[in-house]
């Protein structure tokens, strides 16, 4: 690879592997899955003839990278039957996070909503990532996907609303996604 291609790729990596780390983590809940990811993205870009200026929004082509490449691991996972090592140990802390109940709940939500994710189309459960687990706005992830904001949210309505179905069929309970999971309160935060 000629100089001036490495030297952009590891300008590109100081600019956004931060962004690409942490929505590799909110996809695998595994910071190691995560770092994975981030290596997988980059070294994809590296073996690529890439330049940054053949992609208009570079920002939002290495998310979507990283948020594929996740649910690939995932995918992955699932079919292998293994578990990221931060899912095998609960640690029985009752600090911040509430009591080992609530945190037991926690992760079996986790583990359904991972699951329900992948049955998700991927423009789907992108936004889905991009809403409720990066916290973006409609406005920032129509940006991102090169969507507008009024597709975001009839896409992210009908996505919450077939996540619902399948979480009270699955589960057979509105406590957690009906009293808020999915929702934001008037200060735009999500309400637990």
């Amino acid at each position: 690879m000629p100089v001036q291609p490495v030297m952009e790729l590891a300008e590109l990596f100081r600019a956004h592997h931060a962004l690409v780390l942490k929505a590799a983590y909110r996809v695998t809940g595994s910071m190691s899955d995560a770092e994975d990811v981030l290596q997988t993205v980059f070294l994809r870009l590296a073996g690529r003839d890439f330049s940054q200026a053949s992609v208009a929004n570079i920002q939002g082509y290495l998310h979507r990278a990283a948020v594929n490449a996740g649910l690939d691991v995932v995918r992955a996972r699932q079919e292998g039957r293994q578990q990221a090592l931060d899912d095998r140990f609960e640690l029985p802390s009752t600090g911040a996070f509430g009591s080992p109940e609530r945190q037991r709940a926690s992760a079996e939500i986790r583990a359904w909503l991972e699951n329900a994710l992948l049955e998700l189309s991927p423009r789907a459960a992108e936004a889905f990532a991009l809403r409720y687990l990066e916290e973006l706005d409609n406005q920032e992830i129509a940006r991102l996907l090169g969507m507008t904001e009024t597709a975001i949210g009839v896409l992210l309505h009908r996505t919450r609303a077939q996540l619902q179905k399948d979480y009270e069929k699955k589960l057979g309970s509105k406590a957690v996604l009906g009293a808020g999971g999915f929702h934001r309160g008037a200060d735009g935060r999500r309400k637990q």
